[in-house]
């Protein structure tokens, strides 16, 4: 068999290509008499149709928003999708007009997250038979990543942190749920550990402290049962924090009228599919 030598295409010396050196052009294979069923064009087989509220991002009563299962190297790639099993040019009025406002909206939402500069929506129909639209995030200042080849690059570049990625996620969620439906996407927890015990005491403590120690070898030196303990000093009342705590750490007040103290907010925390 010939080796096949034809011509690279023009777009392979562009800027934005994701590949050099040496390569060839695939020989294209022979048509197929009849194409394959695609996936999922039995409802009762469509993966979009069988999953759960629960694994999307945000979700209204006509369609729902989901994202890869990890971290992928775009700052967010989502997946838009209608909840009836039908394919774009299935679509009725109604949602072929909604289509296009949610389009806006994601589009919106995906480039209002810091380090975006542009959103590209791509729809491809040989993977699932269930309508999706892509959504893809260029990195602000990539200029390489412009155009075409963003998909490629997403599986080139190293992932994103996680954290960052789900902080995206839930801001998105946030942004869609301003207008309707329900953000299942949550930011991470906060990782964080409470001391359990504190080492240190008031300058008041300290400093009696020191007196008795001077004076350990004084004959009116009380004895130990009278001596001031180490550590933060309990207030014999109920209603008073112990002195050298944090103010954060004052328990409430048994005063009606005193003010509320706030506590600190707590925060808390979202599948990879290759283009289809």
């Amino acid at each position: 068999m010939p080796e096949n030598t034809a011509p690279l295409p023009d777009f392979t010396r562009w800027p934005s290509f994701p590949f050099e050196g040496d390569m060839r052009v695939r020989p294209l294979a022979a048509p197929v008499e009849v194409e394959p069923p695609r996936s999922g064009e039995d409802a009762a087989d469509c993966v979009a149709c069988n999953t759960p509220d629960d694994a999307y991002i945000w979700v209204s009563d006509r369609w729902r928003v989901r994202a890869m299962d990890r971290p992928t190297g775009l700052p967010m790639v989502l997946i838009l999708e209608c909840r009836s099993h039908l394919d774009i040019g299935d679509l009725p009025n109604l949602l072929a007009a909604e289509l296009g406002v949610m389009m806006v909206r994601l589009e919106r939402a995906i480039r209002s997250l810091e380090g975006v500069a542009r959103v590209h929506v791509n729809r491809w129909g040989d993977g699932s038979a269930h309508l999706h639209m892509w959504f893809l995030a260029r990195p602000y200042g990539q200029l390489q990543l412009r155009g075409t080849f963003l998909t490629l690059w997403d599986d080139i570049l190293p992932a994103i942190p996680e954290q960052q990625w789900r902080e995206n996620l839930a801001l998105v969620a946030a942004w869609l749920a301003e207008f309707g439906g329900t953000a299942i996407a949550e930011p991470p927890h906060i990782q964080w550990e409470s001391p359990a015990t504190l080492t240190y005491a008031d300058t008041a403590a300290q400093s009696a402290a020191g007196t008795l120690d001077s004076d350990a070898n004084s004959p009116n030196t009380p004895d130990a049962s009278n001596q001031v303990p180490a550590g933060p000093i309990a207030d014999e009342r109920t209603d008073s924090p112990p002195r050298g705590f944090l103010p954060t750490q004052r328990p409430a007040s048994t005063d009606p009228g005193a003010p509320t103290v706030p506590t600190s907010p707590q925060t808390t925390q979202s599948q990879a599919s290759t283009p289809s």
